[in-house]
């Protein structure tokens, strides 16, 4: 996806005032930046925010960069919206594909590792998750914004395979599959 110069309503969902930002990318306001920044500077992923109050203008939002990963906070009222899904650019989908589920450490001995695919093939490194509940998290974050999602394990056998929001893997067949099929000493993850 192109990057756009600047960014306006026409590229942000419908929403309400009251609308839920956390867990989103943001469009932020041009005039809320230094300088002559716009386009993809304008664009955040929400980790806090007052959602669902109503005239929360001047209530504290955190966010983080799409552009290089940094944490800002921002008024609510600074805020334009939620972003389209497919207008987030290539370059913001890969700095956004290394967010980690929120409120959460980077493991010592993650059981699993996400990984975020371009159309192109293009990746960034693999973000660590602790156990079932981060990589659920982490689907829940990614699976709106990106093209290929992917799950490993820590032996990096694909467990999981979501493209343009379709699961490919596990199939609904697999587990009915490995079930008929004679104990060969190899075990199925779900």
């Amino acid at each position: 996806m192109d990057e756009k110069t600047i960014y306006g309503m026409e590229d942000c969902l419908p929403n309400e005032d009251d609308a839920f930002f956390s867990g989103m990318v943001v469009v932020l306001k041009p005039e809320a930046l230094s300088g002559e920044r716009h386009g993809v500077r304008q664009l955040f992923f929400c980790t806090q925010g007052a959602d669902g109050i109503q005239d929360a203008a001047n209530w504290p939002v955190s966010a983080v960069s799409l552009v290089n990963g940094e944490c800002v906070r921002y008024r609510r009222g600074e805020l334009l919206g939620l972003l389209k899904p497919e207008l987030l650019p290539d370059r913001a989908r890969l700095q956004l594909s290394q967010i980690r589920p929120l409120d959460s450490e980077i493991p010592k001995e993650p059981e699993f590792f996400g990984y975020c695919f371009l159309p192109d093939g293009r990746y960034a490194s693999g973000v660590p998750l602790a156990n079932d509940l981060e990589v659920r998290e982490y689907i829940d974050i990614q699976s709106r914004y990106q093209h290929r999602l992917m799950i490993c394990d820590r032996e990096d056998c694909c467990v999981f395979e979501m493209r343009d929001g379709k699961l490919i893997f596990p199939t609904r067949e697999a587990p009915d599959a490995q079930r008929q099929e004679p104990d060969n000493g190899m075990e199925l993850k779900l």
